[in-house]
């Protein structure tokens, strides 16, 4: 018990506290835009792409998660276009970004001057590294992306629901795609040190998938998603440390388990999946 107290004195605790924080809330609000909109797949695609950015960095010398920024949003622009633009099935783009920018981060990482690095931070996370430059930019990207969705809220929302009817009413429907997509990658790479590449997609959808069924707005959506993502990061962390386990994959555990009893609620309930308009997603 003592040793449970005594280590909320550490710094490194409580940065990986704060970064659960933000990655929470940002899991929350675009979370739930991912859901609602049915973007997971295209979410994963530019998740596992992004190590082509991480690969960029180390063989050009420069931090992998700069490069890993770039590289990311580069990829939500091309998809934002292709989107709109061209008729090839949505999946086979999104198994060639999946694919291709993984190939280019293999590539790239075993071209890189002295040594390999140790690459099973990225791909698996580390929340009780992260620094304390990574969480202001967390915090950072975590205001700037509450503010942008508070503002622009009504359009957003239009936007989830129908695109069409958004289109008619000069809504400016391919601007708000890529919205979407550029803050998908952002959140992203911002996961990418809390859960690592290949789990950030369940950190992702499974607290907002969860609470779908119970929601009536976007909003109600997006705070009971933030509130059960704190939960699960929190409860994670703590459980890793009690048990000696990693952080990254007990919390993505523990997001499971919660969407597991929320769907066995849901269904013991005799919920409509119509219930809500973000239900049917």
């Amino acid at each position: 018990m003592i040793e449970m107290i005594e280590i909320f004195t550490y710094t490194f605790f409580q940065h990986a506290l704060l970064a659960g924080l933000c990655a929470s809330i940002l899991c929350g609000v675009v979370g739930t835009i991912v859901v609602a909109k049915q973007m997971s797949a295209i979410s994963g695609g530019i998740a596992h792409a992004s190590f082509g950015g991480i690969g960029l960095g180390y063989f050009f010398g420069i931090d992998p998660f700069l490069t890993a920024t770039a590289f990311s949003l580069g990829l939500a622009g091309v998809a934002a276009m292709l989107l709109r633009t061209i008729q090839e099935r949505m999946d086979t783009l999104i198994a060639a970004f999946w694919a291709g920018g993984m190939a280019l981060g293999i590539l790239f990482i075993s071209r890189a001057p002295g040594y390999a690095p140790d690459l099973f931070g990225y791909l698996f996370g580390n929340i009780l590294m992260v620094s304390g430059e990574q969480v202001l930019a967390m915090a950072l990207l975590t205001s700037v992306t509450v503010i942008i969705v508070a503002l622009c809220y009504q359009e957003l929302t239009s936007v989830i629901v129908d695109e069409e009817f958004s289109d008619v009413m000069g809504i400016p429907v391919s601007a708000y795609i890529c919205l979407f997509l550029v803050l998908i990658a952002l959140t992203v790479v911002m996961l990418i040190s809390v859960v690592g590449i290949i789990l950030v997609i369940a950190l992702l959808t499974l607290p907002a998938a969860g609470v779908r069924w119970h929601s009536k707005s976007l909003a109600g959506m997006m705070i009971a998603a933030s509130c059960v993502g704190i939960g699960c990061t929190f409860l994670g962390i703590m459980l890793s440390f009690l048990f000696d386990v990693p952080t990254g994959a007990m919390i993505i555990l523990i997001c499971i388990a919660w969407y597991a009893l929320s769907r066995a609620f849901h269904y013991l309930r005799g919920y409509s999946k119509k219930g809500s308009d973000f239900a049917n997603t």
